[in-house]
């Protein structure tokens, strides 16, 4: 096929070859399969900001490190140049986090270049090698249910003992590679630590997982993994080898009222004495 504008430059510079066909087009990205000498791989063409249906959600890009103070008072500011420097830093946290996460063993697609807003990586195929089928594309036995279900949940723990939350995650951004579950779509992942939504995503990502197998093994819908899972990270006991039961029970007490008005009382009295010593030194 023709090649793409945006690909061109890879071309230029070798590391594409051809492009064979178009492989999909989502929310924020549009993918090629390509060859490269021997090796078939895919590259993902990011959409420009105005149109992606996907937003740059606050809560998505809560304390993202960029390179300079310069390029984060032009991103508060909104500048031509800020919205250029958060576009990029978008882009660049797929790139990152699929480092990050393949570097921990994670089951992500290999990353292989990022170049121009294009992310070449290994393309995830199926038994016959064809490009691999989304989850949500796959009718499942509750056996398969169950086992696909526990391989994302070592993964997700994965994750997070790398310090990243997908922020996304559910089957229609999970792979069915040959030999299990890939887990792609990650330019809206979150550092566990630095982003005060990362425990909402955690949750939500762990929930998206337990409604679709679900459908397939109901037992799993009474399971709540995903308050367990944090409740270990929170705790700095979480490992990626964790045995996880899938049952939680959340540590509440009664509230100690009285205490906590007397805490105001004795605060209220202390700063009137404190007032009433600063009057008498006048």
């Amino acid at each position: 096929m023709k090649t793409p504008p945006r690909l061109q430059s890879l071309v230029d510079e070798g590391l594409i070859d051809t492009v064979v066909r178009q492989l999909m087009s989502g929310k924020e990205a549009m993918v090629y399969v390509v060859r490269c000498g021997e090796d078939t791989r895919c590259a993902k063409i990011y959409k420009e900001a105005t149109q992606r249906s996907f937003r740059q959600a606050v809560d998505y890009t809560e304390n993202r490190k960029v390179k300079n103070t310069r390029q984060a008072r032009a991103m508060a500011k909104g500048t031509r140049f800020g919205r250029q420097a958060q576009e990029a830093a978008w882009q660049s946290a797929e790139v990152d986090a699929l480092y990050r996460l393949a570097d921990a063993g994670v089951r992500v697609p290999k990353p292989y270049n990022f170049c121009d807003g294009v992310l070449l990586m290994e393309l995830v195929t199926d038994a016959n090698g064809d490009a691999a089928p989304r989850l949500n594309d796959v009718a499942f036995s509750s056996e398969d249910a169950l086992a696909h279900h526990a391989t994302l949940l070592v993964e997700v723990v994965r994750m997070l003992c790398a310090g990243v939350v997908h922020g996304d995650l559910s089957e229609f951004n999970i792979l069915l590679a040959v030999d299990g579950p890939v887990i792609i779509d990650l330019p809206q992942a979150v550092d566990a630590a630095g982003n005060n939504h990362a425990r909402r995503m955690l949750l939500r990502d762990v929930e998206n997982l337990r409604n679709f197998f679900g459908q397939f093994a109901p037992e799993l819908l009474r399971t709540d993994y995903g308050s367990e899972i944090w409740d270990l990270y929170e705790r700095g006991v979480l490992r990626p080898e964790e045995v996880l039961t899938g049952h939680f029970e959340s540590k509440t007490g009664v509230a100690d009222v009285g205490s906590v008005l007397r805490e105001i009382d004795d605060a209220r009295a202390e700063d009137a004495a404190r007032r009433l010593r600063q009057q008498a030194a006048r």
